[in-house]
């Protein structure tokens, strides 16, 4: 498999081996960031990085990213993790302490459209991506020539209303101990809630924005006939209520009364494949904190 730069890759590695990131959800009360920045000054760690952000300061829900650095991490990665425990219970946390230079592995689910799986793998090929690509899986072969020069395994699995759950099936197999996300880069089949469940919170979905108007086929065409003067896309976590997860991010392009189908499909493929890549970049860096239907996502 084709690695980015080599370069690249040893500058994060030498950069990040030794940087941690704690992630935090719990009742907000009094004491929590003197807690924990003490737990860590007495780990002879660094913070390098705080954020936080509470629903409501008496009542609510606190939440806060903490990066870290402190020497010899991996070596003490589940020693550091055994000591917070306590923390943890003082404050009903829930919590996840990663490495920083640990790479999570996607799979990536595309079906005739390329212009997300383009966007993902050249940000990949360049270092941007922090991650690594274990799989590429279709319903159909169209992108496997787009696929082939990166050294990327890439999976055939035909679905149909009737196949679908054999498909899961298979699905389930191939990503077995190799993937810990999922990326549907414009997969226009539906998730069946045995693979939701196996990666909750771990399915990263992109679509426009038009929805809930503009349902079903065309939607482009549908959006040119009322007029609409602006072109959007939203990344969410799949649930299974569809197109209805937590929302990672969303943003818009502007357009007119001169804009004719095709203008407002390339712009809609522009915003998508930004928005889409936003999303996965922040997931990688541990950046979102789901709380019910939404998220926390320190930028």
């Amino acid at each position: 498999m084709e690695e980015p730069a080599m370069n690249e890759a040893t500058d994060f590695q030498s950069t990040w081996a030794d940087r941690g990131r704690l992630l935090i959800s719990c009742p907000d009360r009094p004491g929590i960031v003197a807690a924990v920045s003490r737990f860590l000054y007495e780990q002879g760690a660094n913070i390098v990085q705080s954020d936080q952000h509470t629903t409501d300061p008496e009542g609510g829900r606190f939440f806060m990213r903490v990066e870290f650095q402190v020497d010899h991490l991996p070596d003490r990665e589940q020693e550091l993790k055994r000591a917070f425990q306590h923390t943890a219970d003082t404050f009903q946390m829930e919590w996840r302490m990663t490495l920083a230079a640990r790479k999570k592995r996607l799979a990536l689910f595309v079906s005739k459209e390329d212009h997300c799986l383009q966007e993902l793998l050249w940000r990949w090929r360049i270092g941007e991506l922090h991650a690594d690509i274990a799989m590429v899986i279709s319903n159909h072969r169209d992108l496997e020539p787009a696929v082939a020069p990166f050294g990327i395994p890439y999976h055939h699995v035909p679905v149909n209303k009737e196949t679908r759950l054999e498909a899961e099936v298979k699905h389930l197999e191939l990503m077995k101990d190799k993937v810990d996300a999922v990326v549907l880069a414009r997969y226009m089949q539906i998730i069946p809630s045995r693979t939701i469940q196996a990666y909750q919170n771990r399915i990263i979905n992109i679509h426009h924005s038009f929805l809930p108007a503009f349902v079903g086929a065309k939607p482009y065409h549908q959006a040119h006939e009322r007029g609409v003067k602006i072109i959007g896309a939203t990344a969410h976590y799949v649930t299974e209520e569809l197109d209805q997860g937590p929302i990672i991010e969303q943003d818009v392009q502007r357009v007119d009364h001169r804009c004719r189908v095709e203008d407002l499909k390339r712009i809609g493929r522009d915003v998508e494949r930004l928005v889409l890549a936003k999303a996965v970049n922040w997931h990688l860096n541990d950046q979102v904190l789901v709380h019910g239907n939404k998220t926390v996502v320190f930028r």
